[in-house]
């Protein structure tokens, strides 16, 4: 994958409702950039090709009882970040490694059977481990906002309302303590087929998994329905003018918790943002379009957090994985 420069305005408008929902019908997208069908259809395909876009199937790995998210914040040797993210990010069970500056080097999502293999990580888990002087592990107890629900802001409210359909929000806005949903052989091999490639033709997936069209599609519907399968679009925040990307550690009073989430969550800015144990109860992922604005975020948005004790801001000097996916960054580190 490589990032060919800034993009067109047509394009970030078609990346922008893929965003929005990524299997969208091509007709109705075309509606909302407004432009052709076959000029969105020729448009998406070169940005697919230029490694610029890619649409995906993501489980809930925590609804469906597939597994604990953990953040890993690592404090590298000097002239080692770079080398300790890549070695992250090729790990199978890290779906986010990003490299950091500030009062972290690096940072990483596992995907881990369950919260007692975090000692397990902490011991003997770490890639590249001689190069590493300091590890914290915070398990997700509850997200706030992912970047599956991010939206742009590149097409009107009306157009995103129309486009996502109501779909179903993250897992832990509902039912936490309801049993995680069962998924059998074949909920399996559809989400891998959707994982490769989230706008593949349900007839196209059926041939993979050895059952019909219309049996595809229900189950499908289903899976997304109940939240266990989310289509996510993958594209650079540079695309849409966004300059600025950083990972935002803060300490919260616990009784004012849930209120800072939803307060913080609710920025634009804002793509993703969950409730952790350790040190830091809060830890999000934020976009801005200009580095000037982060005095301006730091001292309105996070400074009206209730509950505030402590903030720690990081920026992201590359990052080389989201969603299980190799970034445009880290073929670049590759070539």
């Amino acid at each position: 994958m490589r990032n060919d420069g800034k993009a067109s305005e047509l394009d970030r408008r078609i990346v922008a409702a893929l965003q929005l929902n990524g299997r969208a019908p091509w007709g109705a997208i075309a509606r909302h950039v407004g432009a052709s069908e076959s000029t969105v259809l020729r448009r998406a395909e070169k940005l697919t090709e230029s490694g610029q876009l890619r649409v995906i199937g993501v489980v809930d790995v925590l609804r469906c009882g597939l597994g604990v998210p953990v953040i890993a914040r690592l404090k590298t040797r000097p002239g080692t970040a770079a080398a300790v993210a890549e070695a992250l990010a090729a790990r199978p069970d890290v779906r986010y490694a990003t490299v950091l500056a500030g009062s972290a080097d690096c940072s990483a999502e596992f995907v881990l059977p369950s919260y007692a293999d975090i000692a397990g990580l902490q011991e003997n888990g770490f890639p590249a481990a001689e190069a590493i002087r300091d590890a914290e592990t915070f398990a997700v107890m509850r997200t706030f906002t992912s970047n599956h629900d991010w939206d742009s802001g590149e097409l009107t409210a009306e157009a995103a309302n129309e486009l996502r359909g109501g779909e179903v929000r993250p897992f832990e806005e509902q039912h936490w303590e309801r049993p995680p949903e069962q998924l059998d052989e074949l909920d399996l091999a559809i989400c891998a087929a959707l994982g490769e490639d989230g706008r593949l033709p349900f007839k196209e997936v059926s041939k993979q998994v050895g059952t019909s069209e219309s049996t595809v599609a229900r189950r499908v519907d289903s899976l997304v329905k109940r939240g266990c399968l989310r289509f996510r679009t993958l594209a650079e925040p540079a695309m849409f003018g966004y300059a600025l990307e950083f990972m935002l550690w803060l300490s919260v009073v616990p009784g004012e918790l849930d209120r800072a989430g939803q307060q913080l969550a609710a920025h634009p800015g804002t793509k993703y943002l969950s409730a952790t144990t350790g040190r830091f109860n809060l830890v999000g992922q934020i976009v801005l379009r200009h580095y000037g604005e982060l005095y301006r975020h730091t001292t309105d948005v996070v400074g009206a957090l209730p509950g505030l004790r402590e903030a720690d801001v990081t920026l992201q000097v590359s990052t080389l994985k989201r969603a299980w996916a190799p970034t445009p960054a880290a073929s670049l580190e590759d070539a």
